[in-house]
């Protein structure tokens, strides 16, 4: 994820007390526990649902090898077991198991749980299928951005306690790959640092990331009482990563950009409750598709850099006028590839010619255009280092001959995004975009053309820090007003913090709601408070707040 055209600027600065200072990891017997642990180490987990199937996942270490035994059933008492199968625990796949189980009833909700051969259970888990024919209503979570060293993650805990969602949807981000010399706080919360403690480059290192992460107890009632659609973004792999590299990765010093994909890839696949398909879509009987794209690793070329473009150049002006006309709306650029793209704009055509009410395009970035406001560098501190403010300069700069802040949003791939949103209005669709990566809330009216085409509910992040951290004493209001006089699409605006955003879909409307939590410095979900924007069918645009 990308703030601004020099973000890693803005940090090396150390302006706002973001430079990368050492943190001590978890304490050495910690370490020896999640290394040493047997049995069922790491809960249950569920995903992608159908009407008639969902994937189980747990994870069990044994001597070698180990066969499972899976049962799903209807009660909590498993009085009635419907359905189930065996699967092996493997150190193959760092003794994680995942298991599709079918023949089951649609949208209905199941309880399931592993058996080792020695008769030790794992935690009971409770998911749900997918809904066939007509329905009334679904419930939706999204999250995205949960860097652990930040604070607790309250939004999984807070979500995980809900009556009324019925799918979580997690848009990447899910970890992050940095050590105490990259993205982390000066003080992490107590209890929040992770292992291995430095940037995890191989497998192994990969492996126990997730392994640190997934202890964590709200991450694991989240997965325990919710399925999940996942996918992941850059920082799974490394910082801004794309097809042929990575931000976060030097070849020279780290190794083939290949060997850390394939890793952290293989992990992802380990840990994730997630089948081997790069992306798919998922029916929600007649009111929604939920089409779940990859927009990272498979198709995505090299993103642009603004400072590259004015690096040297007399006439700074003229430099972006050319760089705007040339490389930015160059056609060539995707972020998906041609075969991925081919494939999502004739399957949002197909679902709405089938009468589907909803498209719902769960992706991992900012799709809605966002410019800097003219007075952005009046923002900053006035103490800040002038390499900020010339970074800032800069954004404002480019904002003038309207070019983006974010090369590596949709913003930073302007052609690939217009025949999407083509390709949705041609067909008709109500589109309903769901995003993550900023670290911050945005409800955007998306438009091509002219025409409206639908609408962006982009989620904050569950810890993640977002603009506050850079324009500090700056309140967020005064932020969200330049921000939105700058971007006329822009309904929502909220940088300054951290929670998930929920969905209620029926035939007629979409609400969405971001939710924000009072704290993430102590483990709590008390104090939420929330804000939401509607959609009508057939309108594409949000209603007047």
């Amino acid at each position: 994820m990308t703030l601004s055209v020099d973000r890693r600027l803005l940090i090396r600065a150390g302006a706002f007390g973001l430079a990368a200072l050492s943190t001590p990891g978890f304490s050495s017997s910690a370490l020896a526990a999640i290394l040493a642990a047997r049995g069922f180490t790491h809960g249950v987990a569920s995903g992608e649902p159908t009407g008639h199937s969902v994937l189980l996942w747990t994870r069990y270490v044994g001597s070698g090898e180990t066969t499972l035994r899976c049962e799903v059933a209807t009660d909590e008492a498993f009085a009635k077991v419907v359905s189930g199968g065996e699967v092996t625990a493997s150190p193959a796949h760092d003794n994680c198991a995942k298991l599709v189980v079918t023949g089951l009833e649609p949208d209905r909700w199941y309880h399931y749980r592993f058996i080792s051969p020695d008769g030790t259970m794992s935690e009971t888990g409770r998911t749900r299928t997918l809904p066939t024919g007509d329905i009334a209503r679904f419930g939706i979570g999204l999250f995205s951005c949960s860097n652990m060293p930040f604070g607790w993650f309250n939004a999984y805990g807070h979500a995980a306690a809900r009556k009324d969602l019925d799918l979580v949807i997690h848009v990447g981000d899910y970890f992050y790959e940095y050590g105490p010399n990259g993205h982390y706080p000066e003080h992490p919360a107590p209890g929040r640092s992770v292992e291995p403690d430095h940037e995890i480059l191989s497998l192994a290192d990969y492996r126990l990331r997730y392994a640190s992460y997934r202890l964590d107890p709200d991450l694991r009632a989240l997965h325990q009482r919710l399925p999940m659609l996942a996918q992941w973004d850059d920082h799974e792999f490394a910082n801004d990563a794309w097809m042929g590299g990575a931000e976060n990765h030097q070849s020279d010093t780290e190794g083939p950009w290949s060997a850390r994909k394939a890793a952290a890839e293989k992990a992802y696949r380990e840990w994730m409750p997630v089948s081997d398909a790069l992306y798919d879509s998922f029916q929600i009987g007649s009111l929604a598709t939920i089409f779940r794209p990859e927009t990272r690793i498979t198709g995505r070329v090299k993103q642009l850099e603004l400072g590259a473009a004015m690096a040297g150049q007399a006439d700074v002006g003229q430099a972006l006028l050319a760089f705007r006309d040339g490389p930015w709306q160059d056609e060539a650029r995707t972020l998906m590839g041609a075969k991925q793209e081919a494939w999502l704009n004739g399957a949002i055509a197909g679902s709405a010619k089938s009468g589907t009410r909803w498209q719902v395009l769960a992706q991992q970035i900012v799709m809605g255009p966002l410019k800097a406001p003219a007075d952005m560098a009046s923002l900053s501190p006035r103490d800040a280092p002038e390499q900020v403010r010339q970074a800032l300069q800069a954004i404002v700069a480019a904002s003038k001959v309207g070019l983006p802040i974010n090369m590596d949003s949709w913003d930073g791939y302007p052609a690939a995004r217009t025949r999407l949103l083509r390709a949705a209005r041609e067909a008709e669709a109500n589109l309903v975009v769901l995003s993550g990566d900023s670290h911050n809330a945005w409800g955007q009216n998306l438009s091509v053309d002219g025409a409206p085409v639908g609408v962006e509910y982009a989620g904050h992040s569950v810890t993640s820090p977002g603009y506050e951290t850079y324009l500090p004493g700056t309140s967020p209001q005064t932020v969200a007003r330049a921000l939105q006089s700058a971007n006329p699409g822009l309904s929502l605006c909220d940088t300054s913090r951290r929670g998930y955003v929920s969905l209620d879909l029926t035939p007629e409307r979409v609400r969405g709601s971001w939710h924000f939590l009072s704290t993430i410095a102590t483990r709590t979900s008390a104090g939420v408070t929330s804000e939401e924007r509607t959609v009508a069918w057939g309108t594409r645009r949000f209603a007047a707040a």
